[in-house]
């Protein structure tokens, strides 16, 4: 349980990171996700996006692709700004655990 809680919070920064770059959707995370080794069904990663969406990190909308309705994530200001304090407390966290 220690170790799920610990890897969701390094899932966090991964959607961040991603949706800093462009708009994401969950199916694509989930890939993206299992290429670092984390292995996320959507009753684990939809709940964490929409809980990001409610702390202000993250904004959806619906786009229509072939037919369907997909809802796709970009970050916020507040999330970009998040991203760089974990981004800063990350690198010192490796500095410190891999001397």
């Amino acid at each position: 349980m220690l170790d799920r809680k610990l890897f969701l919070g390094f899932v966090r920064v991964h959607i961040l990171y991603h949706a800093s770059k462009g708009e994401i959707y969950g199916a694509w995370m989930m890939k993206e996700l299992a290429r670092h080794g984390y292995s996320l069904s959507p009753g684990t990663l939809y709940p964490i996006l929409h809980e990001m969406e409610r702390d202000g990190l993250l904004q959806s909308k619906k786009v229509v692709v072939n037919g369907k309705v997909r809802k796709v994530y970009r970050i916020t200001e507040k999330g970009l700004k998040m991203l760089e304090m974990a981004k800063k407390r990350v690198k010192e966290l490796f500095s410190e655990v891999m001397e």
